[in-house]
């Protein structure tokens, strides 16, 4: 599921929950639907498909039940559309009187190494659909002018192990021992502002991808993983420009 809803407004008009609690809320509407996430590993995932359910509840309820309609068959193709389907009736009848639109959230760790601490950021009606609007029109405008032949609209974290990772490998591998591991790429939106923002919620997924394409036994790998230890294992950077020099098609598995 993809995560545009979230990622589309920037910081206009984002101020932070008073009175009830959305990340408590969140967690009461997701509770029910844990067990149908066994496609998606990780929990930032889990959340952001929770999140994207939550704001399509909040849209349908003002909307014309034509246009509701409308908007739920253009997503047909979308393999986890009867779970969205599912995600959004039941926002709409358990907790319809909660309008805001959740549009930014965060996992907290905590010092005693126990389950992290979700908070999450609101806006209202008026600022989500305003908001919305400005930044189509922002993306349609771009589009327009920044355009050009074989560029492709992503940008490009670039992942290299740092000695650490090196020296867990060898550990592991001592007949095998290597001095330097190639690096990684992951294409993300090129929407993403705060590239640290974004690894703060994503560092666990790449952490993980990187220790599984060299080494799969999980009992093996570092435990209690967090963002300073993804710093310390591993160099990022990112680019912000791609091109694809070639006339083949990109490929790429569900």
């Amino acid at each position: 599921m993809s995560n545009k809803v979230i990622d589309l407004f920037g910081n206009h008009k984002i101020i932070p929950n008073t009175g009830v609690k959305y990340s408590s809320l969140l967690e009461q509407f997701l509770n029910p639907f844990m067990s149908d996430f066994d496609n998606l590993e990780y929990i930032e995932d889990i959340i952001e498909f929770a999140i994207n359910a939550w704001n399509m509840a909040n849209i349908n309820s003002i909307m014309s039940n034509k246009d509701a309609e409308k908007a739920m068959n253009s997503i047909e193709n979308d393999k986890d559309i009867l779970l969205l389907k599912k995600m959004i009736a039941h926002k709409q009848a358990k907790f319809k009187e909660y309008t805001n639109f959740i549009v930014d959230f965060e996992l907290k760790e905590v010092n005693d190494g126990g389950d992290p601490i979700l908070s999450v950021i609101t806006q209202d009606e008026d600022a989500y659909l305003t908001n919305m609007v400005n930044k189509m029109e922002e993306v349609g405008l771009q589009n327009q002018e920044n355009f050009e032949e074989n560029y492709i609209n992503r940008s490009a974290i670039i992942v290299k192990p740092k000695q650490p990772f090196i020296d867990w490998h060898n550990n592991l591998y001592p007949d095998s021992k290597m001095d330097e591991i190639d690096i990684d790429i992951y294409l993300v939106n090129d929407a993403i502002e705060d590239l640290e923002k974004f690894l703060k919620k994503k560092f666990d997924k790449i952490f993980t991808m990187v220790l599984e394409d060299w080494h799969t036994n999980k009992k093996e790998w570092p435990q209690r993983r967090n963002y300073k230890m993804f710093n310390q294992w591993f160099r990022v950077e990112v680019s912000e420009t791609i091109y694809d020099l070639e006339k083949e098609p990109v490929l790429k598995s569900e």
